[in-house]
């Protein structure tokens, strides 16, 4: 039930000092020095020469599998709880992709629900590439309202082969609808679209933008650094005030100069800290297209990648704190995850612990240890 966690450099993500970190049950009570607390259900943790950071925040994952651009035998599987672990990550949000069809909003919901009772914080998205977009209760207003894990709609794809091919308006109904929502229901509303690599890039997006009251900090687009076209013309998106968000899940598809920890800190130089986020695209398929859009091969979403992406960010000049912003506090901030995304008196106790490699060495997740000493300790139901 309590616990102290003794000696750490704690990041929250800023810079803290030495300090120790009390937590009660699935909160965060205090960080100080030198925390005075005994007794016989008191858990000390060993925070010396390791470095305390929040827990990892995923926007962006098929938790139920993704894929099925090859036909049946492409469809990829299910998340693992254990990959989560391994990850650091300890916020996740599930989506559906291309098939919205096989694979359920139901099924969505149910998995989100398991992988929250095995030890995680779980959310959902209403919708899948397709518009009309699916949702639970016919209407996409009343499911942020009414379903306690849907904070937003998507992956909805844009400026892509496989999309609907959706009109303005009925882009410009999904925003409305989740803006209203999302103000209802106290939720974020974000509308999480999938940019392809089509020459209409953002241009959708912008026009809601400019032709109504509806502010830019309603979407959040993905897959940005699909090509360099689509990386440079983003940086105009973010000028506007809009955030972006950079898919650590590249397979072999890209470049090395298009990997998301080379352009998390091109964005951080041009000045955009805080208006970027880095999500796995975990479990989703990542096919490969020939000149004629024949489908030729695929890879599959790892939610390890995120964690792979802060690390190479950091080994590659960014400093700590700026890389951590893009996977904790900005995506708490962007979708009103109001108890996550940073390490201070009050907040969920999602804390993870690295060694001075930057390496994972404990991991907790509201209050409970699910890794330490690299040894994962809870492991999903049937792993």
């Amino acid at each position: 039930m309590i616990k102290i966690i003794r000696n750490a450099e704690v990041f929250s993500p800023q810079p803290l000092g030495k300090k120790d970190i009390l937590i009660a049950h699935d909160k965060i009570v205090a960080i100080d020095k030198d925390i005075i607390l005994t007794g016989t259900y008191v858990e000390i943790l060993d925070g010396s020469d390791k470095i305390a950071v929040p827990g990892f925040i995923d926007t962006h994952v098929h938790i139920i599998g993704g894929g099925g651009e090859g036909g049946f035998k492409t469809r990829t599987p299910e998340l693992p709880f254990s990959d989560l672990v391994k990850g650091g990550i300890t916020t996740v949000v599930g989506c559906l992709g291309t098939d919205g069809v096989t694979r359920s909003l139901n099924s969505l919901y149910a998995k989100a629900k398991a992988l929250e009772e095995e030890g995680v914080t779980s959310y959902i998205y209403s919708g899948s590439y397709r518009v009309p977009i699916v949702t639970f209760t016919g209407s996409l207003l009343q499911d942020l309202i009414l379903i306690d894990k849907v904070i937003g709609a998507g992956e909805i794809a844009i400026s892509d082969h496989r999309s609907s091919q959706p009109t303005l308006e009925e882009l410009l109904r999904i925003v409305a609808d989740a803006r209203v929502g999302g103000i209802l229901s106290g939720k974020a509303g974000v509308v999480n679209f999938h940019l392809g690599d089509g020459s209409r890039m953002l241009e959708f997006l912008y026009e809601i933008v400019d032709r109504t009251e509806i502010p830019i900090t309603q979407f959040l687009p993905t897959h940005i650094n699909r090509n360099m076209k689509l990386l440079e013309e983003a940086i105009k998106w973010v000028e506007k005030g809009g955030f972006v968000d950079f898919t650590t899940s590249t397979g072999s598809l890209l470049e090395e100069e298009l990997q998301a920890h080379r352009v998390l800190k091109k964005y951080i130089e041009e000045g955009f800290e805080d208006q970027i986020t880095m999500s796995s695209d975990g479990q989703g398929s990542l096919p490969r297209f020939n000149e004629k859009k024949e489908f030729i091969g695929l890879d599959v979403g790892r939610v390890l990648s995120v964690y792979e992406n802060f690390k190479a960010a950091v080994e590659n000049g960014v400093a700590l704190e700026k890389a951590l912003k893009s996977v904790t506090q900005n995506p708490s901030r962007i979708l009103k995850l109001h108890s996550k995304g940073s390490l201070s008196p009050a907040k969920d106790a999602d804390i993870l612990l690295l060694d001075r490699d930057l390496r994972i060495d404990t991991v907790i997740a509201k209050g409970k240890v699910l890794m330490k000493d690299q040894e994962i300790l809870v492991k999903g139901t049937f792993e």
